[in-house]
């Protein structure tokens, strides 16, 4: 499918992320990753923050209201925990969490994981894999909406993370 990747190797498609144990067979899965120039427990602070809001296009998906730009003091997420909220209503379920490395949830029909992959340096691979069994014809048309959303979000987790102080 042509909007599966965005950002990621083939090695990085490769790998067992935590939503492969939670969707047999799916008809669709598509992933999502970029470089982000900070620690990985600093990325991580801004993964678990996904629970207060998307952070993609807040227009769209958040009714306008804008995504927090400072750390709150959240405790690690866990399974059951609201995956994330949208114009203040609590959406999606955790599925699975491996705190610092990983964050399964599902939203939507989908389920997803996001994981952080030290690269050396202080630099963190952050990847996203979204799986969902959508009747075969509409993967596509999914994926393809999903692509500018997943790319807004992990462009602004990058920048966040990017531009906050290590502690």
């Amino acid at each position: 499918m042509l909007v599966d990747r965005w950002g990621v190797t083939v090695a990085e498609t490769r790998l067992v992320y935590g939503c492969d144990a939670f969707v047999a067979r799916p008809t669709l899965r598509a992933w999502r990753g970029v470089t982000v120039a900070a620690a990985p427990e600093v990325v991580w602070l801004w993964v678990r923050q996904i629970r207060l809001a998307p952070y993609s296009y807040d227009w769209i998906d958040n009714l306008g209201r804008r995504s927090p730009r400072v750390l709150a003091d959240l405790p690690e997420p866990q399974v059951g925990d609201p995956f994330t909220a949208s114009a203040g209503r609590s959406v999606g379920r955790v599925l699975a969490v491996d705190p610092g490395r990983e964050l399964t949830a599902t939203i939507m029909g989908a389920t997803m994981s996001y994981r952080l992959e030290p690269v050396g340096d202080g630099t963190t691979r952050l990847l996203l894999k979204i799986a969902s069994r959508p009747p075969r014809g509409l993967a596509t048309l999914m994926s393809l909406g999903d692509l500018p959303m997943a790319r807004r979000q992990l462009l602004n987790l990058k920048d966040l993370a990017e531009n906050t102080p290590a502690s």
